[in-house]
């Protein structure tokens, strides 16, 4: 395979959402290029907010082959999206509600057969008791790693917690904002301590040993998480798959130019004509 396992399927392309907001008649000839690319076992459904699914279906090139509805406004709006979706080839779900019970309840009771399904969990002292929830379900926790305030990325205490409290549970998770690039760093805009994507896979990789997943979201040489990704078995990496198994980006590019560059994925030799 062109990809390697521990990184197929792993980035959802959140094109719509900021920082990068791709108008949509954009968003979707880009993710058709992306699905028919020689990395198109990487990439993920297409993200899509409950609002913009009319706005999907009227775009001539066609709709993509799979989205992922993401509803931030609570249970309330899993049946009308789920109708709005209506001849959508739907692969999953992304609900946040305050109640994480009540998230739980409308899955079950709505959710089609066969999609797949992500509650995103609150941060701060309630997280515990919603992993506890989530536990034994069929639905992955869902947690955001970033966004547009300094506030929005999680210590990597915080996040090494998540981690190894869904490990506890045997709870599968995606993560969402802020993972844009490979490895831990700084932005030199906005000054925001970024989480890398490579670091979150072998913080995975630690299971519910939450000092070791903190040691490994600190790191910030490539050159060491680069050489760590390489030394996974093939056990290990599907161990990292089935806990951590996404993330949403707005860019597809930017993840595969990192692995390229720390020498983690090679883009295939052009084939000469005969």
């Amino acid at each position: 395979m062109t990809v390697p396992a521990l990184y197929r399927g792993l980035f959802d392309d959140a094109a719509l959402f900021p920082p990068g907001d791709l108008p949509l008649p954009e968003a979707v000839p880009a993710h058709a290029a992306h699905r028919s690319a020689w990395y198109a076992e990487a990439v993920g459904p297409f993200l899509v907010g409950a609002g913009r699914l009319a706005e999907l279906t009227a775009v001539p090139a066609g709709a993509p082959q799979q989205v992922a509805l993401v509803l931030p406004g609570g249970s309330s709006q899993l049946a009308p999206a789920l109708a709005a979706a209506d001849g959508l080839t739907v692969a999953g779900v992304e609900l946040a509600d305050p109640d994480v019970r009540t998230a739980v309840a409308a899955l079950a009771a709505q959710l089609p057969a066969g999609v797949e399904a992500a509650v995103e969990l609150p941060r701060g002292e309630g997280l515990p008791a919603a992993l506890d929830v989530l536990a034994g379900t069929p639905y992955r926790a869902k947690f955001r790693t970033g966004g547009l305030a300094a506030g929005a990325f999680p210590s990597e205490a915080e996040l090494a917690d998540f981690l190894a409290g869904c490990a506890e549970r045997g709870l599968p998770y995606k993560c969402t904002a802020g993972l844009h690039h490979a490895v831990r760093h700084t932005d030199p805009v906005t000054g925001f301590e970024h989480h890398g994507f490579l670091n979150v896979l072998l913080a995975a990789a630690a299971g519910p040993d939450a000092k070791l997943a903190a040691e490994a979201l600190a790191e910030r040489s490539g050159a060491l998480l680069a050489a760590a990704a390489r030394e996974l078995t093939d056990h290990q990496v599907e161990q990292v798959r089935a806990r951590f198994t996404a993330f949403g980006t707005c860019s597809i590019a930017e993840p595969l130019e990192d692995l390229a560059a720390l020498g983690l994925l090679t883009a295939p030799a052009p084939q000469e004509d005969r």
